[in-house]
């Protein structure tokens, strides 16, 4: 299915976007870059990544597009051993390895 798109539509768009992303990006690096932020900031900044990493990974689990969007037992179990194993052993790596070892062997198992 080939979406016909407007070429002056779709210019506007990018250059948009583009405009957004440079302007979020010198406020951080041509306003502020060269001056300390204060420590509240710094203190809130450091919880970014803890904040982001789940909020994309959730979706995945809850509502996954490889089962049409109903929760299956396999993603959910490898969700838990994935955030279990973090947790025991404060290694990203070690986490991730044994979330997709526990989904690849559910899904092999479960066919």
């Amino acid at each position: 299915m080939n979406a016909q798109f407007d070429p002056v539509t779709l210019w506007t768009v990018i250059i948009g976007m583009a405009v957004g992303s440079f302007a979020l990006r010198f406020v951080f690096i041509g306003l502020v870059g060269d001056r300390p932020l204060p420590a509240w900031i710094l203190r809130h900044l450091r919880y970014t990544a803890v904040a982001i990493i789940p909020a994309l990974v959730a979706p995945l689990v809850v509502w996954p597009p490889a089962t049409g969007g109903a929760p299956d037992t396999a993603r959910l179990a490898a969700a838990l051993v994935t955030a279990a194993t973090g947790y025991a052993t404060r290694n990203v790596l070690a986490a991730m390895f044994a979330g997709a070892g526990t989904l690849w062997a559910l899904l092999y198992l479960t066919g």
